[in-house]
């Protein structure tokens, strides 16, 4: 799956099984439920879920909350867009075709 066909899954009514957390998690924001993305991540530490979950504090604006985990995924705030930073994960967590 590309990012485009990703961006598309978003006209359905439940993200695919079998998306990784990460991908979830930025499918329920891509559809405008932060709270159900934040639930997809909230509860897990690893460096990527926590990347994802930076990213969601960063987009509710608790940058202090963001940059913590941030530095927990061993990654810096980025300097792009919000919807730049989503397509990025996005196409970082997609599975390689």
């Amino acid at each position: 799956m590309n990012l485009q066909a990703f961006k598309n899954s978003l006209q359905s009514d439940q993200p695919d099984d079998q998306f990784s957390v990460q991908l979830k998690a930025l499918w329920y924001d891509g559809k405008g439920d932060w709270n159900k993305a934040h639930a997809e991540v909230d509860h897990l530490n690893d460096a990527a879920s926590s990347l994802v979950h930076a990213y969601l504090h960063r987009k509710e604006g608790d940058i202090w909350n963001a940059d913590y985990w941030y530095r927990r995924a061993n990654e810096s705030r980025p300097d792009v867009s919000l919807e730049k930073e989503w397509e990025n994960l996005a196409s970082k967590f997609l599975p390689e075709e």
